[in-house]
C-alpha cells in the first residue's frame, strides 16, 4: 500500500487484492511534533483589540489560552496509545483508501453498528462510547444491548489519508459505507451519526441496502418549504427551533466557505496550526455559545487529527461536492426505521418537517443537555439512547 501522507507511519503491506483489509496502527514521528512545536512558537498572532468575545470569531484570548496548554500540557501521546488500544485497518473501496475501527463485542448477539463522525469531527468523537456499547457488561450495563462497532474515518478526513479523487458526497460515502460492512461479513447492521455522519446515514436510509437495520441520527435536516398551511402549523416552540436555526445560518460563514473554495481557505490550515485549531474551535464551541462544553484534550486530540495527517483540504473539500450533486435527493422521504436524539445546545430538528421527509421515525428523544457533539460531551446519554432505539431490532 502507498502511504497518501508521509507524517503518518502506518503498518501495511503490498497486495494486488482489492478487497484487501491491511492492519493499521498510529505511529507518529517525532520530528513531526517537534515541527509542530516550534511552529506553534512562532504563531504570529493577531494585532489589535484583545479579542475577549466571540462576536467576530473565536476569542483571541481564549485561543491563546488553548494553545499555551497545547504547547505546555497537551501529551499527543497519551492519546495516540489509547487510539491504538483498538483493533484498525485500511482497506480500499471505490478508489479510495479507508481507515476505520472494528471493535468486535465479546457478546455473541451483539448488532453490527456503523459510527460516522462529521466536521470537522474525526474517530476521537467516538471513544467514550466504544466501551459502554462495545462491552455494556463491563460497563454496568446489560449485556443484550452490545454492538459490534466500525468507526471509519470518512473518505479525506484523517488517517484514511488525502489522496482523494473528486466527487465523493455522502450519497458516494454510504455506498462505500455498505461494501465496507459486507467486506467485513455483516450481512446485517444499523448506522448512527451526528452532522455529516447524520447525513450519510439518512442517505443509507434512502438507498435501502439488504443489510441495512435502522439509522440514528442526532439531527434531521429537513426544513420549511414554503407552503403557507404548513408554516400555520407550526407551534410556538417550533418557532424557536426556527429562530435557532437563523442564529447559526448568520454566523455559520464556514459553510459558504468550504461549499464554494474550500482549497483557498485550507492553504491557510494546512499551514498554521493554530489556524486549524481555531477554525475548529469555532465550530466545537458553538460560536462562542457553549465554550468548553467539550474536554480540551478531546478537542486538541480531534485538531491533532488534522494536522498530522495533513487533511484540512480533503476534508474541507465535502462541503464542495455535497453542494454541487448532480441529483439532490436530500427531499425524498427516508423509508427506514429511525430514531432521533435531540440535544439541548444543538441544531433542533422540527418534528413536523422531519416526519414529512422521514415516513418512519419511530424514536423521538429530546434532553436538555449536549451539544452538536454529544458524543464528546454527553456519551453516557447517547450510548443509553442508542442502546434503547436497537432494542427492537434485536
Amino acid at each position: 500500500m502507498t502511504v497518501n501522507n508521509p507524517m503518518t507511519s502506518q503498518v501495511s503491506q503490498e497486495s494486488n487484492d482489492i478487497n484487501e483489509i491491511r492492519p493499521f496502527r498510529i505511529e507518529i514521528s517525532q520530528a513531526d511534533l517537534d515541527d509542530l512545536k516550534q511552529r506553534l512558537s512562532l504563531t504570529r498572532w493577531l494585532d489589535g483589540q484583545s479579542g475577549t468575545e466571540w462576536k467576530y470569531g473565536v476569542s483571541k484570548d481564549y485561543l491563546r489560552d488553548v494553545v499555551s496548554y497545547w504547547q505546555d500540557g497537551y501529551d499527543w501521546r497519551k492519546f495516540e496509545a489509547r487510539l491504538n488500544e483498538y483493533p484498525q485497518f485500511t482497506t480500499t473501496i471505490d478508489g479510495a483508501n479507508i481507515h476505520f475501527m472494528h471493535i468486535e463485542s465479546p457478546e455473541p448477539n451483539a448488532i453490527p453498528l456503523l459510527l460516522t463522525h462529521g466536521f470537522p469531527s474525526s474517530i476521537a468523537e467516538f471513544l467514550d462510547l466504544i466501551g459502554p456499547l462495545s462491552n455494556p457488561r463491563a460497563h454496568g450495563g446489560d449485556p443484550a444491548d452490545a454492538f459490534h462497532l466500525v468507526i471509519p474515518s470518512v473518505p479525506g478526513f484523517g488517517f484514511s489519508g488525502s489522496s482523494l479523487d473528486t466527487g465523493w458526497n455522502i450519497s458516494r460515502i454510504a455506498k462505500a459505507w455498505d461494501e465496507l460492512m459486507s467486506r467485513l461479513g455483516y450481512d446485517q447492521y444499523g448506522s448512527h451519526g451526528s452532522d455529516l455522519g447524520a447525513l450519510v446515514s439518512r442517505e443509507l436510509g434512502l438507498m435501502k441496502p439488504k443489510g441495512l437495520l435502522a439509522l440514528h441520527v442526532l439531527q434531521l435536516f429537513s426544513f420549511p418549504s414554503g407552503d403557507p398551511e404548513e408554516m400555520a402549523k407550526l407551534t410556538e416552540e417550533d418557532g424557536r427551533r426556527l429562530q435557532f436555526l437563523a442564529n447559526f445560518h448568520e454566523r455559520a460563514g464556514f459553510n459558504a466557505i468550504q461549499s464554494t473554495r474550500p482549497q483557498t481557505l485550507s492553504y491557510g490550515l494546512a499551514d498554521s496550526p493554530v489556524g486549524q485549531l481555531a477554525w475548529i474551535a469555532e465550530l466545537f464551541n458553538g460560536f462562542g455559545d457553549h465554550i468548553d462544553f467539550i474536554d480540551r484534550d478531546a478537542l486538541l486530540t480531534n485538531t491533532m487529527i488534522y494536522w498530522l495527517t495533513n487533511t484540512a483540504e480533503s476534508a474541507t473539500r465535502i462541503y464542495y461536492e455535497n453542494a454541487h450533486i448532480p441529483s439532490p435527493v436530500a427531499q425524498e422521504v427516508n423509508a427506514s426505521p429511525t430514531g432521533l436524539a435531540v440535544f439541548g445546545n444543538d441544531f433542533k430538528s422540527i418534528e413536523l418537517f422531519a416526519r414529512r421527509d422521514n415516513s418512519n421515525i419511530v424514536q423521538w428523544s429530546e434532553f436538555e443537555r449536549g451539544t452538536h457533539f454529544a458524543a464528546f460531551d454527553e456519551p453516557e446519554l447517547l450510548a443509553s439512547d442508542l442502546q434503547s432505539f436497537f432494542r427492537r431490532f434485536r
